[in-house]
């Protein structure tokens, strides 16, 4: 740690404080635990000319104002990456499932966690209010699929032909995406970014928040990149989520039509979460992603034949991502 990280943390807590690395995530932000007489706390190092901070501390602030469990932002100096926030703990809802809680208790308060933050009003006092998820955001997210997937990791080359199809069925794909009303989307609301902390949720990696799809944190809880949650489980969630009266105020939609946004949402996220993968080992030397990438591109096979309109799609990835 570097020594004005030091001086920044001896100023809010004191002198005498113990500090030690915790995990990290997918981007360059480093995280540390610091215990004090004051109690424990998280520091968040992300570097300036890589990381923009001021969109956590905004829409962390925005959240907390309506009730959402982000951590509470203690202090800050966004001049050199610095946050010190409230200690949700260690225990992800991935560690909380490998460790057998009840994944109904962990789920159920997913849910309406999640229902809770697509909730908050749209009244422009938040950062996410002014970035649309719109057609070209989504279109260069599936873009990482062929670019760094496709043609990065299984180093197939796609033709100009295949490339025009892609375009098509893409265009196809968000045509009915885009069709859903519009919520506040976290973006990556799954099993790594939720703690468990004696008994209640909290909300993690949020600074990237957007308006978008309705259905896309759902898709992004139960079309897990990082665990497999068996179908009848993911069917009983989206129950719980579409029943919920905070929803059916504004998804007036039948059950069919909102599997069928839901599965179409879930290709969207899973193909752009391959890419990403992809992106973090070829450009970042993260390779680890690459492990989860059969489980994500299973969901996306599995989905596929209930969409005639998406028949190109499947058969492009049978061609350029086979196995």
């Amino acid at each position: 740690m570097a020594e004005r990280a030091r001086d920044f943390i001896a100023t809010h807590l004191g002198e005498e404080t113990t500090v030690h690395k915790v995990a990290g995530d997918a981007s360059f932000r480093s995280y540390y635990r610091v215990a004090s007489a004051r109690g424990r706390y998280i520091l968040m190092d992300a570097p300036p000319d890589k990381e923009d901070s001021a969109p956590f501390v905004d829409i962390a602030r925005f959240l907390r104002g309506h009730g959402v469990p982000v951590p509470e932002v203690v202090a800050e100096r966004l001049d050199r990456g610095y946050l010190l926030l409230e200690d949700f703990g260690d225990q992800t809802y991935l560690k909380a499932l490998e460790a057998g809680e009840s994944p109904e208790r962990l789920y159920r308060a997913a849910v309406e966690t999640l229902i809770g933050m697509q909730d908050t009003p749209a009244d422009g006092r938040c950062v996410a209010h002014d970035r649309p998820y719109d057609r070209a955001m989504l279109r260069r997210e599936l873009a990482l699929f062929t670019d760094w997937y496709i043609e990065g990791i299984v180093k197939t080359p796609i033709t100009s032909e295949d490339r025009l199809a892609f375009d098509r069925v893409f265009d196809v794909l968000l045509d009915r995406v885009l069709e859903q009303p519009w919520t506040l989307v976290h973006r990556d609301y799954h099993s790594r970014n939720l703690m468990w902390c004696d008994g209640r949720v909290g909300v993690l990696d949020f600074q990237d928040a957007v308006m978008g799809p309705i259905t896309y944190d759902l898709a992004s809880l139960l079309r897990d990149c990082y665990i497999a949650l068996d179908r009848p489980f993911r069917e009983a969630v989206m129950g719980w989520w579409f029943a919920d009266p905070r929803i059916r105020a504004r998804y007036t939609v039948d059950w069919p039509t909102f599997q069928a946004d839901f599965e179409r949402m879930g290709i969207q996220r899973n193909l752009k979460a391959i890419g990403i993968f992809g992106r973090l080992s070829l450009r970042d030397g993260k390779h680890g992603y690459l492990n989860d990438i059969p489980r994500t591109l299973g969901y996306v096979r599995e989905t596929l034949p209930a969409h005639p309109e998406l028949a190109e799609l499947e058969r492009l990835i049978d061609r350029y991502a086979p196995g």
